[in-house]
Formats: structure tokens, sequence, C-alpha cells
């Protein structure tokens, strides 16, 4: 089934939120499990930010998220992050292209 990990922060440095996310992607490299990634800003509450990432499993989401390069962009982002980020875990029900 696929899956979709949600991680809602805040942060008043998107960019470097961004270039963490290019040095991630770099050091992980073909283990990389993710399919696509979004990083979206909630138009109502500027500096709130919602990172979306696809993959075709949960397993594949949990083996991403236990890679020594997962780890250490996880700790970047809390350095980043105005608070602790929320995690959201999504099993896909439908998924309609429209």
């Amino acid at each position: 089934m696929e899956f979709v990990q949600v991680i809602q922060f805040r942060s008043s440095n998107v960019d470097a939120m961004r270039k963490l996310g290019d040095e991630y992607e770099a050091a992980i490299g073909s283990d990389n499990k993710a399919r696509r990634a979004l990083i979206t800003e909630d138009r109502d509450n500027p500096g709130t930010y919602f990172q979306l990432v696809f993959f075709d499993s949960y397993e594949e989401a949990m083996a991403n998220s236990n890679h020594p390069a997962t780890q250490k962009i996880a700790e970047g982002m809390g350095k980043l992050a105005d608070g602790e980020p929320t995690f959201y875990n999504l099993n896909v029900i439908e998924d309609r292209k429209l």
C-alpha cells in the first residue's frame, strides 16, 4: 500500500531547510526509498511548512527513516525549526488522477 509521511514544522529559514534537502539527496544516493517530496507553505500561516514524502509502502518509509543520512537531516532540521515538528503517517487509500 502506498504511504505518505507529512512533516509539519515552523521555520524562519526555509532556504536553509531546502539546502539540507539537497545535501540529504546527495548523502543517501541510491538508498533513497522516497518517490517524491514536496515542501509547501501554509498560505494562512506564513512560516508554517508541510513536507510531504511519498513512498511505495510503509516498510520502505521506515527503512528510509532508519538510514543514517535520514537521521542526520533530522538533526539538522531540528536545529533550523522553530519548535518540534509534527509527523503524520498516512496510508494512501485512493489516488485519483484528475
